[in-house]
């Protein structure tokens, strides 16, 4: 979605409405400069105020998310190509998610075990011995945990048995066997356990 084209249309519409961005701002109870950044291409609007801010403007959401005003004929074919934009740009959130997720996983994991080794092997001092695997496995508990959390909220996991997209409990994934993002999990549909696979969209 071209923010800076969405922008400018912004700016357009409240010029035609003869509304400063303060005078828009006050309508909906939001500061001049947030509407500033929506015209400087800098920043969208959020989804809750979306419709309030159309009506101001006298637009639809649909010619909102398109940058311009959409004729009756291509109405449709642009409201799809909206709906696929905005798929995409949530695919791509959940990927960059799933990357943090692996990130801070490994990173805890690498860190606990460098701490392991030393306390292992480098210290000859058992309460600073302790003190270090305490410290290793405060990492990893806290890493892990922050990890699967990403993991349960980005995306979905499909039920092999009927095929029913969800997002489970965080307890549910914590205490899952898995191999990688794959869950031996109950579905919430169906009721029965099989490998759920980590999916981006439903």
């Amino acid at each position: 979605m071209n923010q800076v084209k969405i922008g400018k249309f912004i700016a357009q519409c409240r010029k035609s409405k003869k509304l400063t961005q303060s005078q828009l701002a006050e309508k909906l109870n939001i500061t001049d400069r947030a509407i500033s950044k929506w015209e400087t291409g800098k920043g969208m609007p959020d989804s809750s105020i979306m419709l309030e801010l159309c009506n101001e403007l006298d637009i639809t959401v649909n010619e909102l998310l398109s940058g311009e005003v959409i004729k009756m004929e291509n109405y449709n074919l642009k409201a799809e190509e909206n709906l696929l934009e905005l798929r995409k740009q949530q695919e791509d959130i959940t990927k960059k998610m799933l990357f943090l997720e692996s990130v801070i996983g490994s990173i805890s994991s690498i860190s606990f075990l460098i701490l392991i080794f030393v306390a292992s092997f480098a210290i000859e001092n058992t309460f600073l011995r302790i003190i270090l695997i305490l410290v290793g496995l405060l990492i990893f508990i806290i890493g892990v945990g922050f990890a699967i959390k990403i993991e349960r909220d980005a995306g979905y996991y499909e039920c092999q048995h009927c095929y029913n997209r969800y997002v489970p409990d965080y307890k549910s994934v914590l205490f899952a066997i898995h191999t990688g993002r794959t869950r031996y999990m109950k579905c919430p549909k169906c009721n029965k356990k099989s490998w759920n696979k980590k999916v981006l969209g439903k």
